[in-house]
């Protein structure tokens, strides 16, 4: 049952992502980023509010942020767990492996989802790319994601992480692989592994031609 005074949607009035009536409320993380994600798309993100999310899932405003600590935080959704997760991909690769050989590989299945995921992370990263509300939001994030490569590329080279050689591995990292993504939202029909594969062995190359 809804807790904190939810709202439920009434037939003919409940606006785009409302709970149907009968429906369960969210219960997990990945529910409540689906379907804020789908109330962004329906109303645009600035527009959307925090009580319209919880609404839509079922669930009262203490709940919500028992899940998330702000609206900025949904698009993001499980993004520090991957983190971890992108740590081991990199500690699961053989030592001999070549340094940027390792970055693709480790890049390639961070971003890695399930097919029924992709319309989601399609919608997720058109926000966290061209929202201006979002940007300084992703710049933090974005800096999370370059420390895990840099401590891996640090390590590899023996250097601090903070020196200029696995910080520079880390930027470049993280350039290409949004290159790829602009790709992937301008062509619907692209595929993100393959974009991220071809941009991450161009860098790999120093972008000889071929």
């Amino acid at each position: 049952m809804p807790d904190d005074g939810a709202r439920n949607g009434t037939a003919g009035t409940a606006a785009p992502g409302a709970p149907r009536p009968g429906r369960r409320p969210a219960t997990t993380r990945d529910e409540l980023t689906h379907l804020a994600l789908e109330l962004f798309a329906a109303k645009g993100f600035d527009a959307t509010t925090v009580d319209d999310i919880a609404a839509a899932a079922g669930i009262g405003r203490r709940t919500f942020f028992r899940y998330f600590a702000s609206k900025n935080d949904l698009p993001w959704g499980d993004f520090d767990e991957r983190l971890e997760d992108m740590r081991k991909h990199f500690a699961r690769i053989p030592d001999g492996t070549p340094l940027m050989e390792a970055v693709r590989i480790a890049t390639i299945e961070f971003n890695r989802m399930p097919p029924a995921e992709v319309r989601y992370h399609r919608e997720r990263m058109a926000l966290l790319l061209r929202v201006p509300t979002l940007l300084a939001h992703s710049t933090l994030r974005f800096a999370a994601w370059r420390q895990v490569v840099a401590e891996f590329a640090g390590h590899r080279l023996g250097l601090p992480e903070g020196d200029l050689q696995p910080q520079a591995i880390a930027w470049a990292a993280l350039g290409i692989a949004l290159s790829a993504y602009e790709q992937w939202l301008d062509h619907e029909d692209s595929d993100l592994s393959e974009l991220l594969d071809r941009s991450l062995c161009m860098l790999n190359s120093g972008f000889s031609s071929r």
